[in-house]
């Protein structure tokens, strides 16, 4: 049998790879052998990324390493910086969370990404999610290939322990980078590697195999109750991604459970504690009809809009936001990318401004108002409930005036102030999001 037959198994199907090289000795290595590879597959297209965190004093003279092996092998390479913000999670979680987003924005239609995670490396994250009393999610660790978005994430190398992987980079006189902060023990992972690890595996030689096969197992658990629970759950969820909450109210904590960790897990957040799906539960499906509830889980929240449950993008508040529209024949610029109005012959038809009347965008209002269309005036509130809008794009809907007085909503409503007068002319404006 091939040396190299675990990658090909791997990579039967793939004609194009992407892989993850920090310059270590686990990357190091499976790049060797995709080099290989492409010896025996000459049509396989290969490529390395290279992450330069700026953590470290040594991070320079690592991508210059990268950069001289991947050109002796002829694997293109792109060294990529990025910023790791270390509020929310730790410092590991957020490096870890800055790579794979550089990953995502580097993967091309129909490229794989190859990382070079271990048997030794699933014992220490099984470890760490009994630590954080993790499921049978969470404790299934790290599958050998699953998907992110279109690609395929694939980890060739997960069935070799360390010892293996030394022994190949030694037999093949292998030159890698060695991470000073690898030998720090403040860190979890290292901590586990450094400390516990060889105790638990000069007890049990077998150890790591053991946890790596316990994982597989949770794994196989969870994909069949994905499966069980993906027509249940295809019911719930609307076009939008929004999820009905009022089916989830007669059945069992467990299954409900079940259901809203896939929902948040097709919405592609990260999954939330215990805790935290049972206050996403009683503090916003369950809150009160007239309520506006809303639940910050990692760099998202959780919103319910007449009884269905959205899964949103933090938004900064434009409360206080006024823009001046002083040249009416351009477009402008709205805030936080919420796109730009421009004089459209398909956009709603307003009066032109009389002169002195400045034009000005705005993100609020108070009062009640008088809208094309219907009779008598009502409430701001109560007109963005006829229409239908919830409480989060209220919040983000240019308000268009003259002056002091609202003239329209753009794309939902225009005030009596603002309708086209008879005959005179109309200005028309479009919202291009």
């Amino acid at each position: 049998m091939s040396a190299i037959a675990h990658l090909e198994r791997a990579l039967a199907s793939e004609h194009a790879a992407l892989l993850a090289y920090s310059g270590g000795l686990d990357s190091s290595v499976l790049l060797h052998q995709l080099v290989l590879l492409r010896r025996l597959r000459p049509e396989l297209q290969l490529r390395a990324v290279h992450i330069h965190h700026g953590l470290s004093p040594l991070a320079d003279s690592w991508a210059e390493h990268c950069q001289q092996q991947c050109a002796q092998w002829h694997v293109p390479l792109e060294v990529i910086r990025v910023k790791v913000e270390a509020r929310h999670g730790g410092i590991e979680a957020a490096a870890r969370t800055a790579r794979y987003q550089a990953f995502a924005h580097r993967l091309l239609p129909g490229e794989a990404l190859l990382t070079a995670q271990h048997q030794d490396d699933q014992s220490e994250t099984l470890l760490l999610a009994l630590k954080r009393g993790s499921g049978p999610a969470g404790l299934a660790a790290m599958p050998q290939q699953q998907w992110r978005g279109a690609h395929r994430h694939l980890r060739p190398l997960l069935a070799h322990s360390r010892q293996q992987i030394e022994a190949w980079a030694h037999q093949h006189q292998l030159t890698w980078i060695e991470d000073e902060s690898n030998g720090d023990p403040r860190y979890d992972r290292n901590f586990l590697r450094l400390e516990v690890m060889p105790l638990l595996n000069a007890r049990w030689p077998h150890f790591s195999r053991a946890v790596a096969r316990s994982a597989a197992l949770c794994g196989e658990q969870e994909q069949l109750l994905d499966e069980l629970l993906a027509e249940s759950l295809s019911t719930l969820v609307d076009d939008s991604g929004a999820l009905s909450v009022t089916p989830l109210r007669d059945i069992s904590e467990a299954r409900r459970a079940a259901l809203l960790r896939r929902w948040i897990a097709g919405q592609q957040g990260s999954m939330p504690s215990r805790d935290a799906l049972l206050r996403l539960w009683q503090e916003v499906a369950c809150s009160r009809e007239d309520a506006e509830p809303r639940l910050r889980l990692g760099g998202n929240e959780v919103r319910r809009y007449r009884d269905r449950l959205y899964w949103l993008p933090l938004m900064s508040s434009l409360a206080r936001c006024s823009l001046a529209w002083t040249d009416l024949s351009q477009p402008l610029l709205l805030p936080d990318g919420l796109g730009q109005l421009q004089p459209h012959h398909c956009g709603i038809a307003l009066r032109c401004p009389q002169p002195g009347e400045a034009v000005s965008v705005r993100f609020q209002a108070q009062g009640s108002f008088s809208i094309v269309g219907r009779a008598g005036s009502r409430p701001l509130k109560k007109l963005w409930q006829e229409q239908g809008i919830p409480p989060w794009q209220r919040e983000r809907t240019p308000l268009i005036f003259y002056g002091d007085r609202l003239i329209a909503a753009a794309g939902v409503f225009v005030t009596r102030d603002g309708a086209p007068e008879g005959d005179g002319a109309s200005w028309f404006i479009d919202w291009r999001r």
